[in-house]
């Protein structure tokens, strides 16, 4: 079995001497095998510490973590724990973020606008999410949102009412998610939770819901969007119509 030198260690598991004593002193990393005044670490320690930096890069705080690896050492399936944190952080999404340069960007929204203009509307843009500044370009989480945005300017509707548009829109999505998870919440989660010890078998039962619900989002959203989006621009355009209608009846003034 190899044996390891603390900063050896440290290198290989893309971590610091530094970090290896803090989880040490938290509890995280068990103590190495002393020979004469030298801590040796083995295989098992350099898998622990991959195992602490992948779930702190995923958001676990140190008292998780410790919880987590407590469950393993006791022989409950680890696995499980992290097969239902995977449902739960994987993207809802299957669309590839892309990126944007600035000059692009004014291309598409900002042509005519002076700097000032066109430097306020892209920070009001990386305010509602729309994009990210990632070094000298732009991540663009979401191309589709973006592409929908030029095609309203496109069309010309203006860039603050596309954002403020835009801004409304994510609000009601928030409060339709939000009903969407209390839902699930109350009738599922809930009860789980009634159970004195999570074992297994309902960490499965949870990741299973959690699988179910992300095709189950977009068949209740689609529909209603559609049927309401019919609804709507029927009557836009009826309005619209009858406004042709009666300014054609008008007709040119008598002279």
């Amino acid at each position: 079995m190899a044996e390891y030198r603390i900063d050896e260690l440290a290198r290989l598991a893309g971590s610091t001497v530094r970090n290896i004593r803090a989880y040490q002193d938290r509890g995280l990393l068990p103590p190495p095998r002393l020979e004469g005044r030298v801590g040796l670490y083995g295989d098992a320690h350099l898998a622990r510490l991959r195992l602490i930096g992948q779930l702190l890069g995923r958001g676990y705080t140190f008292a998780v973590i410790k919880d987590l690896l407590t469950a393993w050492e006791t022989g409950k399936d680890i696995g499980e724990v992290l097969g239902l944190e995977k449902v739960l952080t994987d993207p809802w999404s299957d669309e590839i973020p892309g990126t944007v340069g600035y000059d692009e960007l004014v291309a598409i929204f900002g042509a005519g606008l002076d700097e000032d203009e066109a430097a306020r509307l892209r920070d009001r843009t990386i305010e509602i999410g729309l994009i990210e500044p990632d070094g000298a370009v732009y991540r663009v989480p979401s191309p589709r949102l973006l592409h929908v945005g030029a095609e309203l300017v496109a069309a010309g509707v203006p860039l603050d009412s596309v954002l403020d548009i835009a801004e409304q829109i994510r609000a009601d999505c928030d409060v339709i998610a939000d009903r969407f998870v209390g839902l699930v919440r109350e009738h599922v989660f809930d009860r789980l939770a009634e159970r004195p010890v999570p074992d297994g078998e309902q960490v499965t039962e949870v990741a299973a819901v959690v699988r179910r619900m992300r095709p189950l989002v977009k068949m209740v959203v689609d529909p209603f969007i559609a049927r309401a989006m019919e609804a709507r621009v029927q009557a836009a355009l009826g309005e619209h119509l009858e406004t042709v209608r009666d300014q054609l009846g008008q007709g040119p003034a008598a002279g």
